[in-house]
């Protein structure tokens, strides 16, 4: 279960980010049934600026995911400075990437059990395993101007507790394929 203490701190970075939506899916996501049940592991995270090979993204969501093929999560996004590589360089719809200012939010298409990824143009790639505290997924993003139909399909992810890559300064707890990686407040729960 999620300690009420780390909801609120999450739940108060997201207010202070502007985040209104994405409290309210947060919110709703953990509170369906089946979330907290047997086997499930249950994640909540909050990450304000993922950058490094195309523009920057703000993402915040949770959910939860069984080995090895179940995932339900979800939350909300924003790209604070266009992106325009990787599965952002196209939309679904023919439009240039995801400009500043767009973006609504995102769900889980598939629980991966691993991906490679870099957090920077001239990295090396390096592997995330899904496991209790990481995440692998393929998520669809939503802009505002595609209604209910997806933006950006099956966009590889990352959310870990732990550093994804000690290596570099500072945390790096969340990955979006054709964005980078960045740091984030991160929960799992079991």
């Amino acid at each position: 279960m999620f300690s009420s203490h780390i909801l609120c701190e999450v739940i108060m970075r997201m207010k202070k980010l502007g985040l209104c939506v994405p409290i309210f899916l947060f919110v709703v996501i953990l509170s369906t049934p089946g979330v907290h049940a047997a086997g499930r592991t249950g994640v909540g995270f909050n990450a304000s600026d993922i950058r490094g090979i195309s523009g920057s993204v703000r993402l915040t969501g949770g959910g939860s995911f069984r080995l090895p093929d179940s995932i339900h999560s979800g939350g909300g996004f924003r790209c604070v400075e266009t992106v325009d590589k990787g599965p952002f360089a196209l939309s679904n719809h023919g439009e240039a990437g995801c400009q500043a200012g767009e973006g609504v939010r995102w769900d889980a298409k598939e629980l991966l059990s691993s991906t490679a990824f870099k957090c920077f143009g001239a990295d090396t790639a390096h592997t995330a395993t899904t496991g209790g505290q990481t995440v692998v997924m393929k998520s669809d993003f939503y802009k505002a101007s595609n209604g209910v139909h997806e933006s950006f399909s099956d966009v590889p992810m990352i959310v870990s507790a732990v550093d994804l890559r000690p290596d570099l300064d500072g945390d790096q707890n969340v990955w979006i394929s054709g964005v980078g990686c960045g740091s984030a407040i991160v929960h799992f729960s079991h």
